[in-house]
């Protein structure tokens, strides 16, 4: 049997001079390998395509992270923020969002993502997030080893995946959900109180987002290749314990 098709947004980056469409291969690989799932790119190109071409040919959708932050004029503020932004991803993200949700599909999202996520659905974000990112100036592997605790929501769908009540996460991340986006629950929650992960039931969709980088150890942690298996399963329409 054919394997479901994961879509998965791209970002614009800068190669070289030129601008690119760009997934870093550590969300692909991970996705597909422990989803086992195909997986198609969805260009940040929304002034050349829509989501609702494209929407009916995917099983459902991921969020990926990346260097850039959502433009605050998209939750409610002026345009104070810090960049880069990337006013494209935004657009083909939101116009994503959508249609999965319209359709039932299976909307999964990763730092980013989550904030993504939080932000269409009517939540807010905040900058000051305190002790979730590596210091500046330590090198770019440095930045991943960098974790802490977060506890899980009793009953949620990350401790019925995981079978105990916390994990620990890498944190890689200067912002954060102030205001929890419309329908969404909390799935888990750092020592601070920072939202680090939120599930929902949107009509038939399934969602779930987490703050932390499973794609970084997905091959090597099985706490992090969780959140693959829990999408896997959900994209093939298996909406058990461990699915939202």
């Amino acid at each position: 049997m054919n394997r479901p098709v994961l879509g998965i947004i791209c970002c614009t980056r800068t190669v070289g001079v030129e601008p690119a469409q760009a997934v870093m291969n550590r969300y692909v690989s991970a996705a597909m390998r422990h989803a086992d799932c195909a997986a198609l790119l969805v260009p940040a190109l929304p002034d050349l395509m829509t989501a609702e071409e494209v929407i009916d040919r995917l099983d459902g959708v991921l969020l990926t992270g990346s260097p850039s932050n959502l433009q605050p004029s998209l939750y409610g503020e002026g345009q104070v923020g810090d960049p880069p932004f990337d006013p494209g991803r935004d657009a083909m993200m939101a116009a994503l969002v959508r249609s999965v949700l319209a359709r039932g599909k299976p909307l999964f999202g990763i730092c980013r993502g989550l904030q993504e996520i939080n932000v269409a659905l009517g939540g807010t974000l905040t900058r000051e997030v305190l002790d979730h990112h590596a210091p500046d100036d330590v090198p770019f592997m440095a930045m991943f080893d960098h974790r802490h605790a977060v506890s899980l929501t009793p009953g949620g769908v990350l401790a019925q995946a995981h079978g105990r009540p916390a994990l620990t996460v890498n944190s890689v991340h200067y912002q954060g959900i102030a205001r929890l986006g419309d329908g969404l629950a909390v799935e888990a929650l750092a020592p601070d109180g920072m939202v680090e992960a939120v599930s929902a039931r949107i009509g038939n969709a399934p969602v779930l987002a987490v703050q932390w980088h499973p794609e970084w150890t997905a091959d090597t942690d099985a706490d992090a290749a969780t959140f693959f298996h829990i999408l896997g399963h959900a994209l093939r329409g298996q909406h058990s314990e461990s699915t939202p």
